[in-house]
């Protein structure tokens, strides 16, 4: 389709989404991960939700979105080539864009239904931002597999504890005015302390279920040695999660002792399950997994140390040091005074990048 014609198409759109939300959604695929399914999600929400989607492909592949992506959303190159975090880079480009009172951030295999966007942007007229709960489910009637259980253990024992981290956040817009760093490895909680480093309120809504597609084999094999790495963000957890290997070791002659602690961990777990109604979402089987989820933790600490070690993760071919800064440090920098000299004062917050649309782009 011709730039005009995807321009008349836009024009034709009818009036403004449901909600004061836009619904912004980086993308980076080098494979297909079910194209004609995204598309069909988009559609169902495109009626609520102002939908940008900032795509970080190949150029082959961004002619491919662009074709079988709906018409009348908005399609953006990613344009910011300085964040190390594609994600970010994503969010950082669409920032010029967006003029709604409010924005959804979401990973491709976020899936919203239209009550679940109703309800957090309710919960933003109480919070600056936004956590939900994600939970896997696959499409139609397929059973989730065994590696999405698998994984499902690690948000059951977040909740135990305390919070989730989901692939997805809702925010006021403009939290996102000042940007926020690109060069750390866990975006979303790198956003989440810098807008408590602002002074702003953020509030975990456990209760708040968000479908996730399940990620295939290869995908989930793949986020091991990330997901360990993003705790070097959180030092007394990356601390524990260093000292199971050992102490596993120790008890390795004394099967009671690790039978109490197998027991000890599907009890903590199957507290996360039900913390928050959870049960709706959780099948009663997710807390037994959480001892594998514990013993590849064991593992993966260690190897994320030694990658710290060697100066950082190869993320999408590209080395990220940093997991995310503490709070202490973006407290700091928020608070610290302009300095008089000429030169400006260095940040470790990005600042998103002027970019222009593609060509398939919404009327704002």
């Amino acid at each position: 389709m011709t730039a005009s014609a995807n321009a008349g198409a836009n024009s034709a759109r009818a009036g403004a989404p449901i909600l004061p939300v836009h619904y912004v959604l980086p993308m980076r695929w080098s494979e297909d991960k079910g194209l004609a399914e995204l598309a069909d999600y988009l559609e169902s929400i495109r009626e609520f939700v102002d939908v940008i989607v900032v795509d970080g492909s190949d150029p082959d592949r961004r002619r491919q979105h662009r074709a079988a992506l709906p018409e009348d959303i908005t399609v953006l190159d990613c344009a910011n080539t300085t964040c190390l975090n594609g994600k970010v880079a994503g969010v950082l480009t669409a920032v010029p864009m967006l003029h709604r009172a409010n924005t959804v951030i979401a990973d491709d295999d976020v899936r919203y239904e239209p009550e679940d966007l109703f309800r957090i942007v309710g919960e933003l007229d109480r919070a600056d931002l936004v956590i939900p709960q994600n939970h896997f489910s696959a499409p139609g009637s397929h059973r989730v597999p065994w590696h999405a259980r698998w994984d499902t253990a690690r948000s059951l024992l977040n909740r135990a504890f305390g919070s989730d981290y989901p692939g997805t956040l809702a925010l006021r817009t403009t939290m996102l005015a000042d940007g926020y760093d690109g060069d750390v490895l866990f975006e979303n909680l790198e956003l989440i302390r810098t807008v408590k480093a602002r002074g702003r309120i953020v509030r975990s809504v456990r209760d708040l279920f968000v479908a996730r597609r399940p990620p295939s084999f290869a995908g989930f094999a793949g986020q091991r040695i990330r997901q360990a790495y993003d705790s070097c963000a959180q030092p007394l957890r990356f601390l524990v999660e260093l000292s199971l290997l050992p102490l596993a070791v120790a008890s390795a002659r004394r099967p009671r002792r690790l039978a109490a602690m197998v027991v000890l961990v599907i009890g903590i777990a199957e507290v996360g399950r039900r913390r928050a109604s959870g049960t709706s979402v959780f099948p009663a089987s997710a807390s037994f997994w959480a001892p594998l989820w514990v013993a590849e933790r064991a593992v993966c600490a260690w190897w994320a140390l030694a990658l710290r070690l060697r100066g950082g993760v190869t993320y999408h071919g590209r080395r990220i040091p940093v997991a995310a800064h503490s709070q202490a440090q973006l407290r700091k920098v928020q608070h610290e005074p302009q300095e008089s000299s000429a030169e400006p004062r260095r940040t470790i917050v990005a600042r998103p990048a002027a970019v222009g649309p593609s060509r398939k782009v919404s009327e704002l």
